[in-house]
């Protein structure tokens, strides 16, 4: 989800570290979310995309970051 604070740099780690995205896949998500509010970085089962969501926001967190993750049914 987007907020006002937590910087496109942090978010594109985030995507990679966690989601194992590419730079490229990661820098496309990170905007994706920057223009339309939200977006999608990944299928998972649901107890995959808990933790996922938890691990954000923990990482998030610990670096001074407001940024949220939700986990949402297919």
């Amino acid at each position: 989800l987007n907020d006002d604070y937590t910087t496109m740099e942090f978010v594109i780690l985030v995507l990679e570290e966690i989601f194992q995205k590419s730079p490229a896949e990661a820098y496309q998500v990170m905007m994706h979310v920057h223009v339309n509010g939200r977006g999608l970085a990944g299928v998972y089962s649901w107890e995959v995309a808990e933790t996922k969501a938890e691990t954000v926001v923990r990482m998030a967190r610990e670096a001074g970051f407001p940024l949220k993750a939700v986990t949402e049914e297919a």
